[in-house]
C-alpha cells in the first residue's frame, strides 16, 4: 500500500477519510500481528501504516478546529493557556 500524503489526505471527504483511517488501523494491526509471528518480508510497511495513520487523524483534527464556532475556540485556547 502506498502512502497516502498530506496532499492526497486533503481531497477526500469527511466519510471518505474516517473509512480510510478504519481500513489502515486494521492494515497496521494485521501487519503487526504477522511481523510478531513469521515476520515480514519488508517491515519498514510497519512505519509507513503508522505514519499513515497519524496523517489521517491529523487531518481530521484539523477539520474538526476548522469547524468550530469562535466561542468553542476561544474556550479552546484558554484550556490550552493554562497546560
Amino acid at each position: 500500500m502506498a502512502t497516502k500524503k498530506y496532499i492526497e489526505l486533503k481531497e477526500f471527504a469527511d466519510e471518505q477519510l474516517a473509512n480510510e483511517l478504519n481500513e489502515t488501523q486494521v492494515l497496521y494491526n494485521k501487519l503487526k500481528f504477522d511481523h510478531a509471528m513469521k515476520g515480514l518480508d519488508n517491515p519498514l510497511r510497519i512505519r509507513a501504516a503508522r505514519r499513515d495513520i497519524a496523517r489521517m487523524k491529523s487531518e481530521l483534527r484539523s477539520r474538526e478546529i476548522a469547524k468550530l464556532t469562535p466561542e468553542q475556540l476561544a474556550k479552546r485556547t484558554k484550556i490550552r493557556k493554562r497546560k
